[in-house]
């Protein structure tokens, strides 16, 4: 089936679930606990997935996904395809129709003027904006009309569903961040702990790293939405603690992501005051490996930036023996159970992008040593590490606070010793870990670490610009203000032009091949190690209604549907 074939049908059965309600703001509170704590609401200057969900409260896109990963529109009128004519016949322009009548939340007119707007902000050469992919291709963005946003590609884009499309690509109010283009961006801060939105809730008052509040918005566009006239947003504590506070005491009505051993979640269930909710989507587990030399005895401009490479992790004999001496099979038996899978990829759902060229489900630390000693990389001095020009193997090996993070963490330095890798282990909060703050050294985007671990994933259901985050031109340096994807500083020529024929390439089978060589050329040359395919797994109350788990998505993407079971 061709790309272009799908779009002509995309929006053809996309319809949201009826309200189950009929009155605004009649349910009262309702408490959401994310254990890793917000600290910014503008997703555009952080990758953190905490930020990303709790601004979609307030701030939309023009279409998202729903929890079956379909397309569906949001604040356009539909979703633009070829068959509809929103979607050029040539696919270099895709013309979007936005409902009429928005409003932002303060009652001023929501215009295609915002849409060209934020395409302006995230793309400002002086600054630096963590979405930026999402943009990769778009040679302009014209608002002939108020409710007409043309977004017009440099070549043929087959997939056109990047700008504006999902959780991590909303619409900012133009008049509220017209001082903040470029280096301003950080500046503003008014602005990004308190955006005017489109969405059910406006910020009442926002502390960063600690809790939000939220009301329900005056002149959101369905008058008998959201149910909620207020919403707590509880950040930081821990995995445990929040599901606790959902299934056991009834303390909080929605835990996000419970990172939890799987006998955890069962004792928690049985608290009987809610209930975990699971899916799989494309998330993963990984091990990142610095492609920079992040000593601290360089300058910023030069560490953990392409001046100086990493002085062993960029060696295939290093990064092939570290994924060898790794135990999937027990990791997922100790950190998630039937919640997680053995995965040799970076995206490995959905099923027609999952590559089947590698496979690492077997540990074999004899292998490994055999791999290093065959490269020369040998123990000289008799401490037990390997050196590799003189420089001992000896790595810091970061990730954020979590109990399982932690064992993995515990596991991987044993097995990683006893191929000769020392390992010094660090963890950090992870509100500060997945946080953008530019002067924080702490960020998972400085990574000023050799090693680190964590999980994301993507939007939809076609990884382009999920992809589009191992460019080169995609890492986080100073003159971005630290913001950018490519976390590892991967770089390859090779990577860069395959990125760039995937999206020139309509035929859908064709796409998933292009798309699982660019996985396998990532995984393959040391970007990082893939260790879990992960499901996301929350809780909610037994008495809150609406909730669909959407692995798609922002899980809070339904949030104006969510009312109290009385």
């Amino acid at each position: 089936m061709q790309f272009k074939s799908l779009m002509l049908t995309a929006a053809a059965s996309l319809v949201l679930a009826p309200a189950a309600f009929a009155e605004r703001a009649s349910d009262g509170e309702v408490k959401i606990i994310y254990w890793q704590a917000p600290s910014i609401l503008n997703p555009f200057l952080s990758g953190g997935t905490k930020d990303v969900e709790s601004a979609s409260l307030v701030i939309e896109p023009l279409a998202r996904y729903n929890e079956n990963g379909e397309l569906v529109a949001w604040l356009a009128a539909e979703v633009p395809t070829v068959g509809n004519g929103g979607v050029s016949e040539d696919l270099t322009s895709i013309t979007w129709k936005i409902t009429p009548g928005l409003k932002w939340s303060d009652g001023s007119a929501f215009t295609s003027a915002d849409v060209k707007f934020t395409h302006e902000y995230c793309t400002h050469p002086e600054g630096g904006c963590a979405q930026v992919t999402k943009f990769e291709g778009v040679s302009s963005v014209e608002a002939p009309d108020d409710v007409t946003v043309v977004v017009n590609f440099e070549k043929p884009t087959p997939n056109p569903y990047g700008p504006f499309v999902g959780g991590e690509s909303p619409i900012i109010q133009a008049a509220q961040f017209a001082e903040c283009l470029g280096a301003a961006a950080s500046t503003c801060t008014e602005a990004n702990f308190n955006p005017i939105g489109t969405g059910p809730f406006v910020v009442d008052e926002f502390k960063p790293n600690d809790v939000i509040t939220f009301s329900a918005n005056p002149n959101y566009r369905d008058p008998a939405k959201p149910a909620f006239a207020k919403v707590t947003f509880k950040g930081g504590g821990s995995a445990a603690a929040s599901g606790t506070a959902v299934m056991e005491t009834g303390e909080f009505d929605y835990g996000w992501n419970l990172q939890l051993a799987p006998d955890v979640i069962a004792k928690m269930a049985e608290g009987g005051k809610g209930v975990p909710v699971a899916g799989f989507g494309p998330l993963v587990e990984r091990l990142m490996l610095n492609q920079t030399n992040p000593s601290p005895d360089l300058a910023d401009d030069v560490r953990s930036t392409a001046a100086e490479p990493h002085p062993f992790l960029t060696d295939p004999a290093v990064y092939q023996a570290m994924s060898m001496a790794i135990d999937r099979p027990l990791l997922v038996e100790v950190g998630y159970g039937k919640a997680g899978k053995v995965t040799c990829n970076w995206v490995p759902a959905p099923e027609a992008f999952n590559s089947t060229s590698m496979t690492c489900d077997k540990q074999d630390i004899a292998g490994a040593n055999a791999l290093l000693d065959e490269a020369g990389i040998v123990d000289t001095d008799g401490d037990g590490i390997r050196e590799k020009d003189g420089v001992p193997l000896s790595i810091l090996y970061q990730s954020s606070t979590n109990a399982v993070r932690q064992d993995f963490q515990a596991l991987i330095k044993e097995w990683f010793s006893e191929i000769g890798i020392e390992s010094e282990l660090r963890n950090i909060d992870a509100s500060v870990f997945f946080g953008g703050d530019a002067g924080s050294p702490d960020t998972f985007q400085k990574f000023y670490a050799d090693v680190q671990m964590y999980a994301n994933t993507f939007n939809g259901t076609d990884p382009q610009s999920y992809l589009g985050n191992g460019l080169c031109d995609k890492a986080p340096r100073p003159e971005t203000q630290w913001q950018g994807e490519n976390i590892s500083r991967f770089c390859m020529e090779e990577y860069d032009a395959l990125h760039a024929q995937l999206r020139e390439t309509a035929d859908m089978a064709e796409r998933n091949r292009i798309g699982r060589e660019l996985n396998d050329m990532i995984v393959q040359n040391g970007g990082m190690i893939p260790l879990v395919h992960r499901g996301r797994l929350s809780a909610h109350a037994n008495s809150l209604g609406g909730v669909l788990l959407n692995v798609w998505d922002s899980e809070l993407w339904n949030v104006a549907d969510w009312y109290r079971i009385k």
